[in-house]
């Protein structure tokens, strides 16, 4: 299997702490990938034509994706360890979908000062933007403790993911200010191998 990818893009990052944590790293083979919404560059977009990675090629030469199929699809490969039985499946399936949006938004802020021009940049879209991340943490600071201190699931790997894309790109912004309870636990999450193998570098 191909797994089209770029070692900065959290997205593709979920898919390979899952893969270190299930032990199927070895099976895939990983194609470089990288470009804009406005510069496809080598985004798979005959793979995917959404143009995003990560996407993944599988043996019959079809093609899946995005990152939570991919990591639904490893997981029931690697025989379902980390999303569990309905009705807990439900949390960590929002969990999951939280912790996406949190990168959606702050993904959007990085392409309007990297690919928008100056003089066309709109401040308050991008405040916007910052806030949806901000309700998000508060949501899991406030009501998550319970789920986040449980059992090991893609819900909270993918959490881990986001928190650190927000290390990595807005660290002006200080997530963890007034949210002690989800700085603590995000510290003891990273020390996990399959976290330190991935952080994003550049």
């Amino acid at each position: 299997m191909q797994l089209y990818h770029s070692p900065t893009t959290p997205f593709g990052r979920k898919v390979m702490v899952l893969l270190l944590e299930t032990g199927q790293a070895s099976d895939v083979t990983l194609i470089p990938a990288a470009g804009t919404p406005t510069a496809p560059g080598s985004l798979p977009v005959d793979r995917n034509p959404l143009g995003k990675i990560p996407a993944l090629v599988l043996d019959d030469g079809s093609a899946i994706y995005d990152s939570r199929v991919i990591c639904r699809f490893f997981d029931d490969r690697a025989g379902g360890r980390l999303y569990p039985k309905a009705p807990l499946l439900w949390r960590t399936l929002t969990l999951e979908a939280t912790a996406d949006g949190i990168l959606d938004a702050a993904i959007l802020m990085v392409y309007e000062a990297r690919i928008r021009p100056e003089d066309k940049r709109f401040p308050d879209w991008v405040e916007a933007q910052w806030a949806k991340v901000a309700r998000a943490l508060d949501a899991l600071e406030a009501g998550w403790a319970d789920h986040l201190n449980g059992p090991l699931d893609m819900g909270q790997l993918a959490l881990a993911c986001a928190l650190s894309y927000l290390d990595f790109r807005h660290a002006d912004r200080d997530w963890r200010q007034g949210r002690p309870a989800l700085a603590a636990w995000e510290s003891q999450i990273a020390k996990r191998p399959s976290l330190k193998e991935t952080v994003p570098q550049g």
